[in-house]
């Protein structure tokens, strides 16, 4: 079979693959409307009706924060307002769409890494097909579309389009905090040792049996006394400052307008409630112990935050030791940040041991790739309430 047959083949793998599994959506999506009305246990996530409402408090234009227990961004409330026009299943066919987004750039990623048409095509099966992944969209959670942004950074990034890798950055920081721990690796790939403005970065390709090979260029400094200096004026190159700028100017455009709109209830309950927040019941965290026996004590400000430091240790580590590999370190900091975080639930607990368990061998970055989204969803979900 010639080149053009092989490539046909290979996009109606891709396109049947997708086909299916919207059909599986849909399917689940009809199938929870018919559950959600006929069955004491509820198909739909109880965050949907969170968001429903707050949706349609933005419809009517009211505050999205008059319902309780609504923490996310107002822009969430927006993209679903059309569940009080449309249908109120307008949203779970939009998280869905997102999901299938997901699957396809995993599929992308693999490509630009130059990993096997068979490996990306079983990467993609695995991810549009997982249980655990199709049925978060169907039942109504928002943690696919970050996926699908943070996702989409990494490509843009891997094509050398960093304008747009920053507007969707500050665009997906603004939308759920979290995504902020990866600045710093993203900074670090901008390096001109590896990045070039406007070209690839020389991030890793697949090379078989599990090894990488990535372009490393020489970064040995001239030894000279302007060697420092040299150091200095190198970490402000025209990519990183373009990134910084536009991705804090999305963020703060954002936030400045929806504090404009809805004040410091917007400010605590988006943004500052997330850092401070403790959980003493069905929680797996390292601090659940201590959580326990002292909730009924009103915790300190530097209590909360102190509980931050071995993140935050452990997250420097990280990006030290696998920036270079921004699909790989993304991931490994995902789940850091879960093992670590102050609020665990169990199947957060249950994906970072499987995780740890799957991302070794000669398919790590195949497996990274796909469980990278999952990591994303369940950091996500221990900020629900």
């Amino acid at each position: 079979m010639n080149e053009e047959g092989k490539e046909t083949k290979r996009l109606m793998d891709v396109r049947s693959l997708l086909l299916f599994s919207t059909l599986l959506r849909v399917l689940l999506i009809l199938y929870g409307e018919w559950q959600d009305a006929h069955m004491e246990v509820r198909y739909t996530d109880v965050d949907y009706l969170v968001f429903s409402d707050a949706a349609s408090l933005v419809a009517s234009g009211k505050s999205p924060y008059e319902r309780s227990t609504y923490r996310y961004s107002p822009l969430l409330a927006f993209l679903l307002v059309p569940n009080s026009i449309i249908h109120p299943s307008w949203g779970k066919f939009l998280f869905s769409a997102s999901d299938l987004l997901v699957g396809l750039f995993i599929h992308t990623i693999l490509k630009l890494r130059k990993v096997p048409e068979n490996l990306c095509t079983y990467a993609l099966l695995v991810w549009l097909f997982n249980p655990f992944t199709f049925t978060i969209g169907t039942r109504g959670n928002c943690e696919p579309i970050v996926c699908a942004m943070i996702l989409w950074i990494i490509i843009c990034l891997m094509n050398g389009r960093v304008l747009q890798a920053a507007f969707w950055y500050g665009l997906v920081v603004h939308f759920r905090i979290y995504p902020i721990i990866y600045a710093v690796p993203i900074i670090l790939v901008l390096d001109p040792t590896c990045f070039q403005y406007g070209l690839k970065p020389a991030l890793s390709s697949w090379v078989g049996e599990g090894s990488s090979t990535e372009s490393k260029p020489s970064t040995a400094m001239p030894n000279s006394c302007c060697g420092m200096w040299i150091a200095l004026t190198s970490m402000f190159t025209r990519a990183r400052i373009m990134f910084g700028l536009i991705s804090g100017a999305v963020f703060f455009a954002f936030t400045g307008l929806f504090f404009y709109l809805y004040r410091w209830e917007f400010l605590h309950e988006a943004l500052l409630y997330h850092l401070t927040r403790t959980d003493p019941r069905h929680n797996f965290s390292i601090y659940f112990y201590h959580i326990y026996l002292h909730y009924e004590h009103e915790f300190s400000v530097a209590e909360r935050l102190i509980s931050f430091l071995p993140q935050f240790l452990v997250q420097l580590v990280l990006i030290v030791c696998f920036a270079k590999d921004l699909p790989f370190c993304f991931f490994a900091q995902t789940v850091a940040f879960v093992a670590f975080n102050k609020n665990i639930l169990d199947f957060l607990f249950l994906m970072g041991v499987v995780g740890e368990l799957l991302v070794t061998g000669d398919h790590s970055a195949i497996l990274c790739m796909v469980l990278l989204p999952v990591a994303i969803d369940s950091s996500m979900e221990q900020d629900e309430t």
